[in-house]
């Protein structure tokens, strides 16, 4: 599959994506200043510290740049349908074209998208069946690094040695309390936001059920088979290589599964 850009034209999703990302240079920025570069030069932390944190920075705002720019699953205009396949397609009554079933229709985005779970503001896109497991990666990595900010916001207080002034920036001297306590401030909302959202994301992958279908209750458990878990998520990330589920520098390859799994709807 090649990369396909998906930009979805909406002023509130900019802003949504606009304050995540202020969220997160604020904190690859000031966290370092603040707590690791001067804690690293007095000994009390190790480099592999501060290598970790710009680690899972780096690939929180990866994760969240192509889960925002990427296709989710848009249907072209005239899909050529397989004699075989057509009982498990469906017409829209929305954009009157023809749409796999499980596929849902975005009134925000204006086009169907295969296997939509939600749209989200915070991406400013669909999550669908090519970014869904951008979306998984963009919540695992964002609790990991705001875990880690408040892991280190409170040990610069409570854990760590008094750091020597002389090392010191005049401006973070001055206003390292009021730093440290708005990156600890979003990093709670951030971690408790993202936490049930994320948790929410398994349940549903595990069941094999949306978001949209667990809301108008389409999915019984008497109309479709169970799968195990590592069928299903194999599937979301497109890959049956565990340790490629947390790398968000790839292109994802859907695996291909028999209908009467892949269509229970």
């Amino acid at each position: 599959m090649g990369l396909r850009i998906h930009f979805v034209v909406d002023p509130q999703g900019w802003c949504c994506m606009g304050l995540i990302i202020f969220v997160w240079l604020y904190n690859t920025v000031f966290i370092p200043k603040v707590i690791l570069f001067p804690r690293y030069e007095e000994g009390h932390i190790s480099a592999v510290a501060i290598l970790c944190y710009y680690l899972c920075s780096l690939f929180c705002i990866a994760s969240l740049v192509r889960a925002s720019v990427a296709d989710p699953g848009k249907l072209p205009e005239n899909p050529k349908i397989p004699i075989t396949e057509r009982e498990f397609w469906e017409l829209c009554n929305k954009c009157n074209m023809m749409r796999p079933k499980r596929s849902h229709h975005c009134s925000r985005c204006g086009h169907c998208v295969r296997r939509m779970d939600h749209h989200c503001p915070w991406i400013n896109n669909c999550v669908g069946e090519d970014n869904h497991w951008l979306f998984l990666q963009l919540c695992f990595y964002t609790q990991i690094l705001s875990s880690y900010t408040l892991i280190l916001d409170f040990c610069h207080y409570y854990y760590f040695l008094p750091l020597k002034k002389d090392n010191r920036d005049v401006f973070v001297f001055r206003h390292e309390l009021a730093l440290l306590r708005i990156s600890a401030f979003m990093g709670l909302i951030m971690l408790g936001g993202i936490s049930g959202l994320f948790y929410t994301q398994l349940m549903g992958i595990f069941t094999d059920t949306t978001s949209i279908e667990k809301m108008s209750n389409c999915c019984e458990n008497v109309s479709r088979p169970r799968k195990p878990w590592q069928q299903t998520f194999s599937e979301v990330f497109g890959t049956r290589w565990k340790i490629l589920w947390f790398i968000p520098f790839r292109q994802r390859q859907p695996l291909r599964v028999p209908y009467h799994f892949a269509n229970h709807v």
